[in-house]
């Protein structure tokens, strides 16, 4: 299969609306794991809203409901106690953010929204090796923009984390 057929294929695959490994998108089309990644940098650069998570790629989601920025600190043992509260609540993790200095803004898209997920990105940090973007930072601060049906949700999700001492403090 060329090129331009295979990744309208990938796009079929990804409306879906699973996410779907690179692994897996290799083995179904034939080709390496390598293509997969060169496939969807030239399908992000002709404006598809591709995302990579920790689950697999994605289409991003469109724009619904609500939307929070939230700004978080908290040691490693504070993580699982954050995005619980998050998807507790019913909340959407979309995203990590930290600022680094020298290269600025670098974000994560993680796409929680239940306990499942939580559990599972846990897990496959804890196996992969590697440190949460929050270590990045001086004091571990970092921002997560969370989505909800309601804005209800939201100010739970906010009085919560506050109470847990996981939100910064406004000054």
């Amino acid at each position: 299969m060329k090129g331009p057929a295979r990744r309208e294929r990938i796009m079929e695959m990804l409306r879906a609306g699973k996410p779907i490994t690179g692994a897996e998108l290799a083995r179904r089309l034939g080709v390496s794991r390598q293509v997969i990644v060169q496939d969807m940098a030239i399908l992000r650069a002709g404006g598809a809203n591709v995302l990579a998570t920790p689950q697999g790629y994605m289409l991003g989601p469109a724009e619904e409901g609500h939307k929070r920025t939230f700004a978080c600190q908290h040691d490693m043992a504070g993580m699982e106690k954050e995005l619980l509260i998050i998807v507790d609540n019913g909340g959407r993790v979309l995203d990590v953010v930290v600022e680094h200095p020298l290269y600025g803004e670098l974000r994560g898209f993680l796409m929680l929204s239940s306990r499942r997920d939580v559990y599972k990105f846990l897990e496959s940090l804890h196996k992969s090796g590697a440190k949460p973007l929050y270590t990045l930072t001086e004091q571990g601060v970092h921002l997560h923009t969370v989505t909800a049906e309601r804005e209800e949700v939201l100010e739970a999700i906010e009085a919560e984390l506050a109470g847990a001492g996981i939100l910064l403090e406004k000054e």
